[in-house]
């Protein structure tokens, strides 16, 4: 019984997180070091970014959430995230889907605008599905791609 009571103990994690030995079939991105680290921060900072927004749309602060969009995840924000440097590694589908969640960022900003001049269910369903556009980018990328 005490040995039965053991492989069970020893095996719930790998019950409860399916996919632990699971091969990672995503292709890998090779960066030198210094990009690799580089790019894992960019990273970090967008769950942030994506964080604080949703933060701000909580707190009814759609201008705020359209701030940070804009400043750390649109098409302005770009050259803040050292892309050009980036983009000669990427392989192009990796970089188009990038650019993708850019554009998204930014098309976020406009409906997050347009809702605060036509307040509602509608606009504010609007906000959520621009911002679910910038995350379908995201987890496209991440399923796709790995860099180590």
């Amino acid at each position: 019984m005490q040995a039965w009571l053991i492989m069970a103990i020893v095996a719930l994690p790998l019950a409860i997180r399916p996919g632990l030995g699971a091969e990672d079939n995503r292709q890998l991105v090779k960066l030198p070091p210094m990009l690799q680290t580089h790019m894992l921060a960019n990273m970090r900072d967008h769950l942030a970014a994506l964080n604080e927004m949703l933060g701000a749309l909580a707190d009814g602060d759609t201008d705020k959430a359209a701030g940070i969009a804009e400043n750390r995840l649109g098409m302005s924000s770009m050259s803040l995230h050292g892309a050009e440097h980036l983009g000669k590694f990427m392989p192009a589908a990796m970089g188009e889907i990038g650019t993708q969640m850019h554009r998204a960022a930014s098309r976020f900003v406009v409906a997050a605008q347009n809702a605060e001049f036509a307040p509602g269910r509608k606009a504010q369903r609007e906000v959520y599905r621009a911002l679910q556009k910038v995350t379908e980018n995201c987890n496209a990328c991440h399923m796709a791609f790995r860099i180590r």
